[in-house]
């Protein structure tokens, strides 16, 4: 029944796409997010359901040219530039077949980023976007949190079968940059019963991903909490309400919780933490060998950790994006992806004071900083496990260029003030 359901939506949503483009890039992002076919049983599970939504939308970009306007900046530079250096990197990956798979997926991954940096124009586009992205991600959120709170933090958080975000580590990282997107929801909803519905939202998502277990999500949280002290505007006020929630989330979680958090100062003597170092070390030492390209996309193999990795260590994956990038795609593809981190906060900067004192305005500042925020949690996080290749980052950097283009575009003139009266001119 769920097979036959998400099938007549998805081919039910074509026709909308063939003639509202912008609709295939809501639909691209919630099927890559939220993995409906993964809760499927059937024939679904492994349908082309995202496949179909991109072809119909690059048709509806056909059909409706004057929906199409692509920004050149250098951040869609860098947009075109980082996948085809990983298309160079492919050229030599230590393994082929694998490599090009994951090739697949990443390609289609900033093609659709791509699509929507050139179709999502408007404030009302980019809100509808946000909702998107939160019932995506938030949906996992809440259904994790509860599942925390009925079996008293006894059992692991996972995220959807067969995704980016489908291991505890990386659920509790899409759920912590997530989160800040549904504060900001909350502040420009009407409905009160939304907003409601927003904190309790966020309140289990924070459940879920403490119920995940997770050490690098645990210090992405404090990394979150610090830096929306020092950016809030109320620091008296969001710092009593984080000195009172944190506290009793944490006390709520077991003994075996507390344990797993303890070993962060011990990581020497647990092996998890040890397989991640021996990856890191593996990734550090593939690239001084192979400065420029890397290993390619999924170099872990036996071969590979037999030549580059510590004597006796295991094969894992790189859990952390930057040693991800780094052994994966040399340090020109770190570098890039670097560069990609640092256009991105810089434009949350822009974003923000084209905003300042603009009270028509406060939508994009606000907005920025919640982006700023999840970005710290992707960074600290992300050192963690490996989801380079995961939509959100993307689709927040493509949500704050199109922010950043609605500020420039109602900005007042220099000789006009922000509403729009000309200097001397007396109001009556």
């Amino acid at each position: 029944m769920r097979d036959i359901a998400l099938t007549v939506l998805v081919f039910g949503l074509v026709p909308v796409i063939f003639k509202y483009p912008w609709y295939g890039v809501l639909a691209s992002a919630w099927i890559s997010l939220f993995s409906p076919h993964r809760l499927a049983w059937g024939f679904a599970y492994d349908f082309q359901f995202a496949m179909i939504v991109a072809l119909a939308t690059m048709l509806g970009m056909l059909f409706n040219p004057k929906e199409v306007r692509f920004p050149v900046n250098l951040i869609t530079v860098l947009l075109v530039l980082l996948p085809l250096w990983m298309t160079v990197t492919l050229l030599f990956a230590l393994e082929p077949l694998e490599a090009y798979r994951r090739w697949e997926e990443v390609m289609k991954t900033f093609l659709l980023v791509l699509i929507s940096a050139a179709l999502l124009h408007t404030r009302k586009q980019l809100e509808v976007f946000l909702w998107v992205l939160v019932l995506s991600v938030g949906f996992y959120g809440v259904k994790g949190g509860v599942f925390t709170i009925v079996t008293g933090g006894g059992s692991k958080v996972w995220g959807p079968e067969g995704s980016y975000i489908y291991d505890n580590n990386a659920i509790s990282v899409a759920l912590i940059m997530i989160i800040p997107l549904m504060y900001y929801l909350s502040g420009v909803v009407s409905s009160k019963w939304v907003r409601l519905g927003l904190f309790g939202a966020m309140f289990l998502s924070g459940m879920a991903v403490l119920g995940s277990y997770s050490r690098g999500a645990f210090l992405a949280i404090l990394a979150m909490a610090i830096f929306l002290w020092l950016k809030s505007r109320q620091r008296f006020t969001v710092g009593v309400v984080l000195i009172a929630i944190i506290p009793l989330a944490l006390a709520f979680m077991p003994r075996e919780w507390t344990s797993r958090m303890e070993t962060i100062e011990t990581f020497e003597k647990d092996g998890s933490a040890m397989g991640r170092i021996n990856t890191w070390t593996m990734a550090l030492n593939l690239a001084k060998d192979r400065p420029l390209v890397g290993g390619g996309f999924e170099p872990y193999s036996r071969k590979t950790f037999d030549t580059y990795g510590p004597t006796g260590s295991g094969v894992h994956s790189a859990h952390s994006i930057y040693f991800q990038m780094l052994g994966e795609h040399g340090y020109v593809g770190f570098g890039l992806f670097l560069c990609f981190a640092i256009a991105s906060w810089i434009l949350a900067g822009r974003v923000i004071r084209a905003s300042r004192e603009r009270p028509d305005c406060a939508w994009a500042s606000n907005l920025a900083r919640a982006i700023q925020v999840s970005l710290v949690g992707f960074a600290v996080g992300g050192a963690f496990v490996n989801i380079s290749y995961w939509d959100l980052q993307y689709y927040e950097i493509v949500i704050l260029m199109a922010a950043y283009r609605l500020v420039r575009v109602v900005e007042p003139k220099p000789d006009q003030d922000a509403m729009g009266r000309k200097p001397g001119l007396a109001v009556t």
